[in-house]
């Protein structure tokens, strides 16, 4: 059975030679073999598996059986019977080049039947990639312009609170006794402080008219005793003191009580009260008293009312790039608080350094400690930066991935289209296909300039190629302007297409924007042997390899050109 079978088997592979279409290697087999080989409770088979590596790796792909139900017979021959099948395997370099092969035998269909197996075929060869001469000119990708300011002259404000019916200061819950004493015994150069208090409208808080004035004068006397021990750069004669004293401030009570948990009927009601009834201040609050929900307002609102300010101006010496570093250094290795630098001046501290990974650190501690976007954005582009410098893909693809982590991140938390455009930027260098098709696709529906999303709209066009989506790709070039990138890869369509006359005219407008463009030379070669013509074959291939020498051994390997590689065109080219 295996013997007739063979002797009048052919078989046939569309595309001849293997093309990668996208991600993946398509193709179709037609296999036909004699009638007369068929036996009852037998079978013929053909198992196809792909050979690369030296023959070192091989991919089983399926199998053609001819047993009923499987074959039909042949139109033009009745006496052959024949199955056509599409295979399709994933594309990576490694398995590149390498050849498809058939693996005949014959056996009976009952379990533990015998076995014959026969010689194996090679069917073709494998693999173009001419649909994978896809450009795409990665924008410059820089981290994000970072600027402190040394100047740390400001206002500090202190809030102070205080018993009811007392002008004390308090050196517990809701004071800011030790804040105070601190920056006082910083030193910080000090031009004016102004200081101010009121009071609650309750008895205990309106029975002394000078209670106000007590609480400011409480607080100027602590802050003059402080600065005549402790501070030696400051004087209480150098400072200028503004006081004043809120007394029966009901506009006071009522921002309060506005920005309570009270329900709207209740706050109308006691802004009614205060507005719209006669009386003196401490009538109108003992009309307060007969509200139901008084006692809220004794419990939350009359204390914050008890209430003094120190508000102190002042400029402090510069901050310099060294101590910025310096302490920026310490933060990282937690020697230090996050809050010795600001957010700004922590991510300033990275433009210090030209170590990539000690700007990843700092980066990711601004991420840490202060949750910005820009921390976020900054981080990523890092990453990126660091990817470009790792050997490994693995090592490289893992830095990418993480640096789209990054840019997600940011986006999310400034949602622009150009941050979703560098998230699909990640992705893509990564690999990572549908994350970088998806960004893609978010950044052109937020909008924006229209240059960002002209290269949206490329980069997309260039992994929709990638993918084998060519009409899709036509459809997002349409979007895009014109460039060298766009031009190229709407040549690379056409060439696919098979519109031979239209790429060869697209590829020599890429010439017009790029002048010896190595590549653009390139394909018009491969469109040239396509065509069937030599004579342009070899004049295109010249010249790519005049101008880049890596095209004379990828034209060696490049299946386009097998027709004519013992040619004296093809091989004078390659000199």
């Amino acid at each position: 059975m295996l013997k007739v079978a063979q002797e009048g088997q052919e078989v046939r592979v569309q595309p001849a030679v293997l093309e990668s279409n996208g991600e993946n290697v398509l193709f179709e087999v037609t296999a036909r073999v004699p009638a007369k080989h068929l036996r009852k409770g037998k079978a013929y088979n053909l198992d196809l598996s792909y050979s690369y590596d030296n023959g070192l790796q091989q991919d089983t792909l399926g199998r053609i059986t001819f047993i009923s139900g499987e074959y039909v017979y042949d139109e033009q021959d009745k006496n052959k019977l024949v199955i056509t099948k599409q295979f399709a395997f994933p594309y990576t370099p490694r398995k590149n080049p390498g050849t498809l092969i058939a693996r005949p035998d014959a056996r009976r269909l009952k379990p533990g039947g015998k076995m014959v197996k026969g010689n194996e075929l090679p069917l073709a060869r494998g693999i173009v990639t001419t649909a994978r001469l896809v450009v795409r000119q990665d924008s410059t990708l820089h981290v994000l312009p970072e600027t402190a300011s040394n100047d740390r002259s400001g206002t500090r404000v202190l809030p102070f609170f205080f018993d009811a019916g007392k002008s004390a200061i308090r050196n517990y819950l809701g004071t800011n006794v030790v804040a105070l004493e601190d920056f006082i015994d910083s030193n910080q150069r000090t031009e004016r402080v102004m200081i101010v208090a009121g009071h609650s409208p309750d008895s205990l808080d309106a029975h002394d008219p000078r209670l106000a004035d007590k609480r400011v004068q409480a607080l100027a006397k602590y802050y003059k005793q402080r600065v005549d021990g402790f501070s030696y750069l400051n004087s209480v004669r150098s400072i200028v003191f503004e006081t004043q004293a809120y007394r029966q401030r009901w506009d006071l009570f009522l921002s309060k009580v506005q920005e309570s948990a009270l329900k709207p009927e209740q706050i109308d009601s006691v802004v009614q009260i205060v507005n719209d009834t006669r009386g003196s201040f401490a009538q109108k609050e003992k009309r307060l008293h007969t509200l139901s929900f008084y006692d809220y307002l004794e419990d939350y609102v009359y204390p914050v009312l008890r209430f003094g300010t120190v508000a102190v101006q002042y400029t402090a010496p510069p901050r310099y790039d060294s101590e910025v570093y310096l302490l920026s250094k310490k933060i990282v290795e937690k020697a230090a608080e996050a809050d010795a630098l600001t957010p700004e001046e922590l991510r300033y501290s990275a433009t210090l350094t030209p170590l990539l990974a000690e700007k990843q650190r700092i980066y990711e501690t601004a991420v840490a400690t202060t949750g910005r976007w820009e921390a976020y954005y900054n981080l990523a582009a890092v990453l990126l930066q660091r990817s470009e410098k790792e050997i490994t893909d693995k090592s490289r693809r893992a830095y990418q991935r993480r640096a789209a982590t990054y840019f997600t991140l940011a986006a999310h938390r400034n949602p622009t289209a150009e941050l979703f455009f560098r998230v699909a930027t990640a992705y893509h260098r990564a690999g990572d296909k549908l994350e970088a098709l998806q960004s893609y696709d978010y950044a052109i529906k937020l909008g924006g300039p229209r240059p960002i999303l002209e290269k949206v709209f490329a980069d997309k066009a260039a992994l929709e190629i990638e993918i084998g989506q060519l009409d899709d790709a036509l459809r997002s070039l349409s979007f895009s302007g014109k460039s060298y990138q766009n031009t190229m890869n709407l040549a690379l369509i056409y060439l696919i297409k098979q519109n031979y006359d239209g790429a060869t005219t697209l590829y020599q407008e890429a010439l017009s924007i790029k002048p010896d463009d190595a590549m653009a030379y390139y394909c018009l070669a491969v469109v040239a042997a396509r065509a069937r013509n030599e004579s342009v074959l070899g004049e295109r291939l010249r010249q790519a390899v005049a101008l880049d020498r890596a095209y004379a051994q990828r034209a060696v390997e490049d299946l386009e050109f097998s027709s004519y590689a013992n040619s004296k065109t093809f091989l004078e080219a390659l000199r």
